[in-house]
């Protein structure tokens, strides 16, 4: 849904950041345990590839799968893996000496007995690799989403919605439906219309193991839906960007303690919408939220949302970026962003009741992009 030119737009920014920091190159690595969906961002390859990024504007991909990046991924070279026995430091090693590279620059991510490796055998190389450099020259790109980041949100967020309206439908047809039943149904409908899979691991909480903000296992073959509160969180993955939905599933009867968390939230969700905007600060909008909590004498404990895209939590941020800071603001909203509002209570004796949808900035407010809620489901047998 990107198409090339984007990806070439995008590698020329950070070779623009290259220059501007004097460096001769930049690496981006997505393998195991040093995943980044920024490579997917620069150039289309979903994982499992370094790209270098130079200063004169080209890029050089080395994909661990040569045929999947012949066929998905925008780059000026590609070398296979293979080449370099499979090994990261092999493959910078190379590239830098057969280039004539003198300055390097590596994601901030990187182990370090990696970068020592790389600084004993490069001598006379700067080898650089800092936690504001190329990554978060990277993630600042990828704050603010453009027209086909837009639409593939939209669509992710289009399908979701469908789930969603076919969830009470489910429960009304059968007596019994498992959290991994649900959860199973979900990734194949998500699938049959048309997404890529889950946008990460669903979690679908039983009214017994709703009180955790993320449940644990995150599905199980328990019964969901029944008496009290249930949690359905999950998003759809849509060319590789994700929706991101909760809705709180509740059988009657409910105590009026329930009945008071679940105003409290749906009232706190309301509140958000109308502290959003462009301009906004969604540092202060959350210890807004906070305070409408506190003011009931209930806790939050976690941030009011963040931002979606590739990953299922990115930029912009609702809590304090830097506890203890004297600045207790963060990014002002800006046209462009995508961003979730999930407000959520939790208790041990009578569950947690959480509602997440997701949201665009725009330049005149906010636009819902997605109809998650609660539901509630008959009383039952």
């Amino acid at each position: 849904m990107i198409d090339s030119q984007t990806y070439r737009n995008r590698q020329m920014r950070i070779s623009e950041y290259l220059n501007a920091e004097g460096t001769d190159a930049g690496v981006i690595v997505d393998f195991e345990g040093l995943r980044s969906r920024s490579l997917r961002y620069l150039c289309g390859q979903p994982s499992d590839a370094l790209l270098f990024l130079f200063a004169d504007g080209k890029s050089l991909l080395v994909p661990w799968d040569v045929p999947l990046s012949r066929s998905l991924a925008t780059a000026d070279e590609t070398i296979a893996y293979e080449t370099f026995s499979r090994r990261e430091a092999v493959c910078i090693q190379a590239i830098v000496r057969d280039r004539g590279i003198r300055r390097i620059e590596l994601p901030g991510y990187f182990p370090y007995p990696l970068i020592r490796t790389l600084k004993r055998a490069l001598a006379g190389v700067s080898v650089e690799c800092r936690s504001d450099g190329i990554e978060q020259a990277v993630n600042v790109l990828r704050i603010k989403k453009d027209k086909q980041e837009i639409e593939a949100l939209r669509e992710a967020c289009r399908i979701s919605d469908r789930l969603i309206e076919q969830v009470p439908a489910m429960f009304a047809a059968k007596n019994e439906v498992s959290e991994l039943e649900l959860a199973m149904f979900l990734e194949s409908e998500a699938r049959r219309r048309g997404a890529e899979g889950m946008g990460f691991d669903t979690l679908a909480a039983s009214s017994r193991r709703s009180f955790a903000i993320h449940c644990f296992p995150n599905f199980t073959t328990e019964t969901i839906g029944t008496e009290g509160f249930s949690l359905l969180d999950f998003g759809v993955r849509f060319s590789g960007y994700t929706s991101d939905v909760t809705c709180t599933l509740v059988r009657p009867p409910i105590t009026a303690a329930g009945r008071a968390m679940i105003e409290a939230v749906e009232e706190a969700y309301e509140l958000a919408q109308t502290l959003c905007g462009p301009g906004a600060d969604p540092v202060l909008v959350g210890e807004r939220i906070q305070e409408h909590f506190e003011n009931r004498g209930m806790h939050m404990p976690h941030s009011l949302g963040h931002g979606i895209g590739l990953d299922a939590h990115e930029a912009p941020l609702f809590r304090r970026q830097s506890p203890g800071s004297e600045d207790r603001g963060g990014q002002p909203l800006e046209a462009g962003m995508v961003f979730t509002i999930e407000p959520g209570l939790y208790d041990p004796a009578q569950g947690g009741v959480r509602l997440e949808n997701d949201f665009l900035c725009t330049e005149n407010g906010v636009e819902v992009l997605t109809s998650a809620r609660i539901i509630y489901l008959s009383r039952g047998a």
